[in-house]
């Protein structure tokens, strides 16, 4: 396959990095940079690499048994009660989440466009939520794939150009991919590891690899489009890292991008305040297509429905989502408790989606001789210690609140 064939190949992967390079991966890359310089872009090299491990076993299950994530979960379990208890995790954690998540999504991307155009977020937000419904409406995945593609590029060059005018250094960033844990960094790397390794990423990427692909024979390229776009996203927070890095001086402690924001004009000029806002506005628009999308697809599947981008359900879930999203942020308020909730579930359920997705991509009967590789196993093992200390330390920052 030539490097042209292989660009063609681009898409599934595309809604996944918009889906993990959101607001508040935004937020938190912004946060590490100014506190902690370069030292802990380790973190995020190693973020990717587990979220392309994972994204790639949930892409080979769907492309290879033709079900979602969701159908998977529901039919490995033939006690009632089982089924049951997953069904109301995967719909409580994911459904209810990916609700709870979209306000901030959609704040995000609406405070991006606020800063080029000085309207308030309260209006830039509902019209935001308004076209991503009219988007997802269409029941084009090929439309909607376009216009992920199309702003995951304007949100790469938007932060990247950010990082190129600040002019960074290079050796203090390359000495940043060596393992160091700075005092009081545990949660920002918990934060950063848990916003880019997503489950319900993993619900998303099942079901709309198989929206664009046939079967095994593209195996090759679901991997490409996986690696590669994943890769992006992992740049693009590395941009926003560099960025931070150098506008502010290292110990620097802010709680919102809007004091990046504030540093960018000053020290760099109107034009990378805008990049920076035009990102933001990116990063916020793809998320709150790509959270509803996603909750969809997973509470569809777990509850037996058709996971068809037209079929009443489907957008009925998606229009809920949506809609509380748009609510929330017409009314500026901050449902923080929701959120928290959020985080718990989905940092709880993280490590029980990847055991059981290790646990199937290891099945014979399912997979075939597509079954995982001893290195793979290995890779995904270690991955998924990680995620369960994650979530036990979500947990414990909850009890502690």
């Amino acid at each position: 396959m030539g490097i042209a064939d292989r660009l063609k190949a681009i898409g599934p992967g595309a809604l996944v990095a918009a889906a993990f390079v959101g607001p508040g991966t935004v937020t938190t890359a912004s946060v590490i940079g100014a506190e902690y310089a370069y030292l802990l872009v380790w973190t995020i090299a190693f973020s990717i690499l587990a979220t392309i491990v994972l994204q790639e076993m949930s892409a080979r299950l769907g492309l290879i048994t033709k079900e979602g994530l969701g159908e998977a979960f529901r039919n490995e379990f033939s006690n009632p009660l089982a089924r049951g208890v997953t069904i109301t995790l995967v719909v409580s954690a994911i459904g209810i989440g990916t609700a709870a998540f979209q306000t901030g999504n959609i704040v995000g991307g609406a405070a991006g466009l606020a800063t080029i155009t000085g309207i308030s977020e309260n209006v830039w937000g509902p019209i935001m939520g308004l076209v991503a419904a009219g988007l997802l409406w269409t029941g084009s995945y090929k439309l909607i794939e376009r216009v992920f593609i199309g702003l995951v590029i304007v949100m790469g060059l938007a932060f990247v150009l950010n990082a190129v005018m600040v002019r960074p250094d290079l050796t203090a960033l390359g000495g940043g991919l060596v393992p160091t844990v700075p005092e009081g960094s545990a949660y920002l790397i918990a934060g950063l590891v848990g916003t880019t390794v997503v489950g319900y990423n993993l619900f998303l990427h099942a079901s709309t690899v198989q929206e664009r692909w046939d079967g095994a024979a593209d195996l090759a390229e679901c991997r490409t489009d996986t690696i590669a776009m994943v890769a992006v996203g992992g740049v693009i927070t590395t941009a926003i890292v560099v960025t931070a890095a150098a506008v502010f001086p290292e110990g620097t402690q802010i709680s919102d991008v809007g004091e990046m924001a504030d540093q960018l004009e000053p020290v760099f000029g109107g034009y990378a305040l805008t990049f920076f806002a035009i990102g933001l506005f990116a990063a916020g628009f793809t998320s709150s297509m790509s959270a509803p999308l996603a909750g969809a697809y997973a509470t569809a599947g777990a509850l037996g429905w058709e996971r068809d981008l037209k079929s009443t359900r489907f957008r009925a879930i998606w229009l809920t989502i949506i809609g509380v999203g748009i609510l929330f942020s017409a009314l500026d308020y901050n449902p923080v408790e929701v959120i928290v909730f959020a985080q718990v579930a989905n940092g709880l359920l993280l490590p029980i989606l990847a055991v059981f997705l290790i646990y199937a991509m290891n099945n014979d009967d399912l997979l075939g001789e597509y079954t995982n590789s001893t290195l793979q196993n290995v890779l995904g093992g270690l991955v998924t210690l990680v995620v369960i200390g994650i979530g036990l330390r979500t947990l414990y920052d909850v009890l502690l609140l």
